[in-house]
């Protein structure tokens, strides 16, 4: 039986139009999900050593507030909770009007 299975994979092409194949795939995955994950990271990475005293911002768990203090790898944040301690990785995006204009500005 093995050998019938064996012997029909051998005569169906070349290992050529196989490897094109998986190259072809391996492509489409890096252009639309490993491509966009690693711009997005950058852009992510910059924003948070660009940050500033006073910006609005979210963290990656969902947590608004003000950037009250800036030090070297963490920040203090102010929400309406009060005073907490973060690392700047755990800012996820910043909450200004200008990033966030309405349709009606744009």
């Amino acid at each position: 039986m093995l050998q019938t299975i064996f012997l029909q994979t051998a005569t169906e092409g070349s290992g050529w139009s196989t490897l094109i194949l998986f190259g072809g795939m391996f492509l489409i995955m890096y252009f639309f999900m490993i491509r966009p994950t690693m711009q997005r990271q950058k852009k992510e990475k910059l924003f948070q050593q660009e940050i500033k005293k006073g910006d609005n911002v979210v963290t990656t768990s969902g947590i608004h507030g003000r950037v009250g203090e800036l030090y070297d790898d963490h920040i203090i944040l102010e929400t309406g909770a009060g005073k907490i301690k973060m690392e700047r990785s755990a800012i996820s995006k910043e909450l200004t009007v200008a990033r966030y204009k309405t349709a009606s500005e744009k």
